[in-house]
């Protein structure tokens, strides 16, 4: 019996997607998800920004256990490399090449003639194969092409090392009898497309594309591409169900843990329709996050830069070693230090820079009768910057008046309270994690107010951001 391999687009449609969108750190969680989940392929958005998404794929690429992590290249050898370089630490690395194929598409959006378009996917794909042998051709909107172009250019493509072939339906018109004989009459043109992985990828236009991918599965299609949150596109929950309930029929399997999909299909759900609200400073989507980690005062100084870079730090030689050291003097009073402690040893270790902005003054109103506001006064160099604010508790009305002043939102991945004393003046301890370009800047309050503390961590990680923003 032969496996049929499902391949999650969640992610790469995030960014066309209206209904929904998804910080870096939901990225990071919605790839363990998967992963978990028993999904075979992971496809994630190429690279447009170079600094902010490389980061993103190196952090997924870390992440990701089982699955092969799938990123497409632009038709351009330069692009090929930089995709590759933020890849290829994945376990399982694939690079996709997709093309137009319609002439619509060739013409007016690409403004390639096919000779020129056949030339550049043969290019580009014995460029990735140079990197890598799982190398994926995408032909998009291939039912809406001229068929001997399209034959022509699956040739090219695996003549030239593609090992998977990807067939789009974008339009979504094909009933699952037409799709049927769309593939194949593909493999009665193309009998090399019989040496390769075949996989299709089915818009719902019609409401059809989970009735189409299974019929391609039926016809020998090898590889699903499908979504766990609604994206136009085949369900990952339907189709994995169909084919673990009647795959017998087809003479195939699927990987997917349908005894958990229910449960994590929930939670990715939440993440996607869970999007951030303008009266709200934080970013929404992660539930339970886990401690992760436990390290000893045994681990040497690569150990615990791992687990720092695996929190989604990316630290210069001298703040990793500031951390080491503060990590050290740490390890040496306890049994083990929680990814909790590692944030908070990163947030008052490293990058410690002149503070652009002070905090002046700060007023909050809050009680279970009113509406919390905070009256924020903050000083950059001789300007005295103020801003007052509403919001669905003190901290929520603090950061929100911090924003104001500084007319811009960073992404808040994470923000933790602890008590650090004991008694009726303990001190509280705040960490904030904020998010800039892709990459993460941590701050680190201390007060016997909570509310203050939490300000001061705020302020600390904005400083990191300004200094390192002027200073490039």
């Amino acid at each position: 019996m032969q496996q049929v391999r499902i391949s999650d687009i969640t992610m790469k449609q995030a960014g066309r997607a209206v209904d929904y969108t998804l910080t870096f750190k939901e990225k990071l969680e919605l790839s363990k998800l998967l992963d978990r989940l028993g999904v075979s392929v992971i496809e994630l958005e190429g690279v447009q920004q170079a600094k902010i998404d490389s980061l993103r794929i190196k952090s997924v690429a870390a992440a990701v256990r089982d699955s092969v992590v799938a990123v497409p290249v632009q038709l351009d050898r330069d692009n090929v490399r930089l995709v590759w370089n933020a890849l290829k630490e994945a376990r399982h690395p694939r690079l996709q090449v997709p093309a137009p194929v319609s002439p619509v598409q060739m013409e007016y959006l690409f403004h390639k003639k096919p000779s020129a378009m056949l030339e550049a996917i043969e290019d580009t794909v014995r460029a990735c194969r140079e990197l890598t042998e799982d190398v994926e051709f995408i032909a998009d909107d291939a039912t809406r092409s001229d068929a001997a172009f399209l034959h022509q250019a699956i040739t090219a493509a695996i003549q030239a090392g593609a090992s998977t072939v990807t067939v789009c339906d974008a339009a979504g018109s094909m009933l699952p009898q037409e799709f049927s004989s769309f593939l194949d009459g593909l493999y009665q043109a193309v009998p090399a497309l019989r040496d390769v992985c075949l996989a299709v990828a089915c818009s719902d236009e019609l409401s059809m594309a989970d009735a189409c991918a299974v019929a391609a599965v039926c016809r020998g299609a090898r590889e699903v591409k499908a979504a766990a949150y609604p994206v136009n596109t085949a369900s990952l929950a339907h189709v994995s169900r169909i084919l673990a309930a009647r795959g017998d029929a087809c003479g195939v399997s699927c990987l997917v843990r349908t005894t958990e999909i229910n449960r994590i299909l929930r939670q990715v759900a939440w993440m996607c329709q869970t999007g951030r609200s303008k009266k709200s400073p934080f970013d929404n989507g992660v539930q339970d996050r886990e401690e992760g980690i436990a390290l000893t005062g045994h681990d040497d100084m690569a150990a615990v830069l791992r687990e720092v870079e695996k929190l989604g730090y990316d630290l210069s030689e001298e703040d990793g070693q500031k951390v080491f050291e503060a990590f050290t003097a740490i390890a040496k009073r306890k049994d083990s230090v929680s990814s909790r402690e590692l944030d908070a040893i990163v947030a008052s270790a490293a990058m410690q820079v002149p503070p652009t902005y002070r905090i002046e003054s700060y007023v909050i109103h809050s009680s279970n009768v009113i509406t919390a506001t905070a009256h924020m006064r903050l000083r950059r160099g001789e300007d005295l910057l103020e801003s007052v604010c509403a919001g669905d508790g003190p901290v929520d009305a603090s950061f929100l008046a911090i924003e104001q002043i500084l007319g811009r939102h960073y992404e808040l991945d994470d923000f933790q309270i602890r008590a650090v004393t004991e008694g009726r003046e303990a001190m509280g301890e705040a960490v904030v994690k904020l998010r800039s370009n892709g990459k993460l800047y941590s701050g680190r309050g201390i007060s016997t107010d909570i509310i203050g503390s939490s300000i001061m961590a705020y302020i600390n990680a904005l400083n990191k951001i300004v200094y390192e923003e002027e200073e490039g």
